[in-house]
């Protein structure tokens, strides 16, 4: 396959960027996504030029960090698909593809196609945990979970932290995510002793960090390649008014429920 590639290149955060065409020789069709990015980066090094750079790390549709947008969609148009299991065989031979990287001004470009995501970072920080000491690991048994409670956490669990769904939104929304982890803890009993406090101050910080809030276009669950649902954002509202009308835990009189 012989593809032309219209790559978004900016040296650093201080400098503006602009789109360079490239040519992509010999590419086979089985190569992911990124394998051919390394082709390409293997001619341009041979020439003497800066490689493209782009953020990866596991390649295996796990850590999140493939962070490209593919002819406008992030991680492409395979639906359920990060960028490094996105296989050359869904393009076709002299097509034109553009790479850019996510678009949202709490996700800066340091370098090309590789943005800074500590914003999700600070979020988790923020509450995305349970600090409750549990002592040993306990037989799986112990503690009965409901199947259906179970399974509607591990579901959740699934979020990789991509951003895609910032990426994806109009108003570069980070409900999916911060749904996704406030849903995780809320379906297991472990979660439940800092439900409030959790839903407060990760939402507190994704305001901080400037994410916009969500319209309901949907946008995020259809990019999103672990197929995590909207209803997580449904969870995420309810559980803020919820810990609104409960007071925080030090102002709590004593005896409360």
């Amino acid at each position: 396959m012989n593809l032309t590639l219209r790559v978004w290149r900016q040296k650093s955060p201080r400098e503006a960027g602009r789109l360079v065409t490239y040519q992509a020789r010999d590419i086979i069709p089985d190569m992911s996504f990124l394998e051919m990015l390394d082709v390409v980066n293997e001619g341009l090094i041979l020439k003497g030029e800066d490689p493209i750079a782009f953020d990866h790390d596991c390649r295996e549709g796990i850590c999140g960090m493939c962070s490209l947008v593919i002819n406008g969609v992030p991680h492409g148009h395979q639906s359920g698909t990060t960028v490094c299991q996105l296989h050359m065989r869904h393009f076709h031979d002299g097509q034109t593809i553009t790479i850019e990287p996510w678009r949202a001004r709490p996700f800066p470009v340091l370098k090309d196609l590789i943005i800074d995501r500590s914003a999700f970072d600070r979020i988790i920080q923020a509450g995305g945990f349970t600090s409750v000491n549990a002592g040993g690991a306990p037989d799986a048994n112990a503690i009965p979970i409901p199947k259906e409670e179970a399974e509607l956490a591990m579901d959740a669990a699934a979020c990789i932290g991509c951003g895609a769904c910032v990426a994806a939104c109009k108003n570069a929304s980070a409900m999916l995510f911060v749904g996704a982890k406030v849903s995780q803890f809320l379906h297991l009993p472990q979660g439940h002793p800092e439900r409030e406090a959790r839903v407060r101050n990760m939402v507190a910080a994704m305001d901080r960090e400037g994410f916009g809030n969500c319209t309901n276009t949907y946008e995020c669950e259809a990019v999103c390649p672990k197929n995590i649902s909207v209803r997580v954002i449904a969870e995420l509202n309810r559980e803020l008014r919820r810990a609104a009308f409960r007071p925080p835990p030090a102002k709590r009189a004593v005896g409360a429920g």
